[in-house]
Formats: structure tokens, C-alpha cells, sequence
């Protein structure tokens, strides 16, 4: 039921970052699926995060008509290692989707440019250095309606659950 609900959220996000946020200049460096993945990521754990990242990758890639596969590795990276971060120690901590959304956020943007560079593609740099920090900003702006949001219908599950926190011993 959860990768259901997940599909869904996943999929209107992209709907809304594609029909909505596109449309008006200053929302377009802005990804509101990035932070929608990243949320779910952080409570579910890498391989749900992993997973998640990949289909809405592949669903960004088919409907922009985009370079199949390119949105899709950076957001099975993405949500695999933020899942990890939350499988691992920040899940019930304030700071954990800030932090996480802030970090992606520029190493998505740097790993994109070198990506589309290594393909042969355009990628100007000087666009994506100076668009990183509105980015990062509105970004960082959706982070707490997006989580908020995403956090009462995944609410953490608790030990009996399939995603359990590691335990340092020492």
C-alpha cells in the first residue's frame, strides 16, 4: 500500500513541478519533485528511496522527451542516499529534510551539468551556478509545507515496521 501511495504523490508532484511550476520564471529552477522524493526517501529508507527515484525519473525523462535515463539515475542516486541518511541516523531530527534538501539540491545541479557534459550535451555552466542559489532557496522554502505534508501520510515506522534505524555500538 505504501509504494502505491508513493507512486501517487510521486506522480502528481511531477504533474505539478511540469504543468504549474514551469510556467512562471521564477519557480522553474525550483523542483518540487526533488523534495517530494527526498521526504519519502527520509522515511522510508534507501531501497523504497531507490526505487521511488528511479520511476519518477523515468517519468520526468518521458514526459519532458529529455535524454531517457539522465533524471532518472540522479534520483535513484538521490533517493537511495538520502533514505540511507535517514535509515542511519537523522530520521527524527528537525534539521534532517533541510539539510537533506540543501545538499541535493547543489550536488543534483553539479551532478547534472557534469552528466550532460560527459554526454556531449549542452550544458552551460554559468546558467546552472547562477539559477543554484534561487534553487536552493525555493527549494528550501517547499521543504517544510512538502514534508509536513508527507510526513502525516508516511507517518515513521516503528521497530515492528520494515525500516529500523542503525544502531552504533560502542
Amino acid at each position: 500500500m505504501s509504494g502505491a501511495k508513493a507512486a501517487l504523490v510521486l506522480f502528481v508532484a511531477a504533474l505539478f513541478q511540469l504543468a504549474v511550476l514551469t510556467e512562471y520564471h521564477p519557480f522553474r529552477a525550483s523542483s518540487i519533485v526533488l523534495v517530494a522524493l527526498l521526504s519519502v526517501a527520509l522515511l522510508r529508507g534507501s531501497t523504497f528511496g531507490a526505487v521511488a527515484g528511479f520511476g519518477t525519473g523515468l517519468l520526468l525523462d518521458t514526459a519532458t522527451l529529455g535524454t531517457l535515463g539522465v533524471t532518472s539515475l540522479l534520483l535513484t542516486v538521490a533517493g537511495f542516499w538520502i533514505g540511507r541518511y535517514g535509515e542511519t541516523t537523522a530520521r527524527d531530527r528537525f534539521h534532517a529534510p533541510f539539510l537533506s534538501v540543501a545538499v541535493v539540491t547543489v550536488v543534483y545541479s553539479y551532478a547534472d551539468l557534469g552528466l550532460r557534459f560527459l554526454l556531449g550535451q549542452s550544458a552551460p555552466a554559468a546558467v546552472v551556478t547562477h539559477a543554484l542559489l534561487v534553487a536552493l532557496l525555493l527549494n528550501l522554502l517547499l521543504t517544510l509545507p512538502v514534508y509536513a505534508l508527507i510526513r502525516r501520510l508516511f507517518p515513521p515506522l516503528e521497530l515492528g515496521g520494515r525500516v529500523r534505524e542503525v544502531r552504533l555500538l560502542g
